[in-house]
């Protein structure tokens, strides 16, 4: 997953362990590659 969203494996791991907010356009590129909405991967907490 790391390499087809040219990201490193640490990232991935970083956003599934909510340590770190994936930018708008990698948000976007993960629920493309997974064929889901973006909203039924990322909440915005208030």
């Amino acid at each position: 997953m790391a390499v087809q969203l040219g990201v490193t494996r640490q990232t991935i791991n970083a956003i599934e362990n909510n340590k770190y907010n994936p930018t708008l356009e990698l948000a976007m590129k993960i629920a493309k590659l997974l064929q889901l909405p973006v909203e039924s991967i990322f909440l915005l907490e208030e």
